[in-house]
């Protein structure tokens, strides 16, 4: 992108396109929404935020004691790898997680489409990898 005197000069593969100041405004800002997205799950919400990194947060919680930040979404992929085929909340625990954070992100597992796994037993909480 490039400001001229006409407006913000968007190339977008083999095209070029001028877009007002009031357009590229409009684009930014719907871009900027689109990639700071909260998606609610019944337990758990996932947020992606500006600066890339993805939260975990118990739905509908105020402090940050009921959340946990990841680098990225990829990392939380990699948790989510290295777990063994049935897992518990302390499975959990050997990535450093504590507490109610475990069960959260658990739960979190089992809520998000991106990962392919059901809850198996509620006492103690164990979901299982599905595919």
């Amino acid at each position: 992108m490039t400001s001229t005197p006409e407006g913000t000069v968007l190339h977008v593969n083999d095209e070029t396109t001028v877009l007002s100041r009031a357009t590229a405004t409009r684009l930014r800002d719907a871009l900027r929404d689109a990639l700071t997205e909260t998606r609610e799950y019944v337990y758990t919400s996932g947020t992606y935020r500006e600066d890339g990194s993805y939260v975990v947060a118990r739905r509908g919680a105020t402090s940050a004691g009921h959340s946990k930040v990841f680098e990225d979404f990829r990392e939380l992929q990699r948790l989510y790898d290295r777990l063994p085929e049935a897992f518990t909340a302390d499975d959990l625990s050997r990535s450093g997680l504590t507490g109610g954070r475990r069960h959260m992100l658990l739960r979190h597992f089992v809520e998000h489409p991106a990962f392919d796994c059901r809850l198996e037993c509620r006492q103690p909480l164990t979901a299982r990898k599905v595919g």
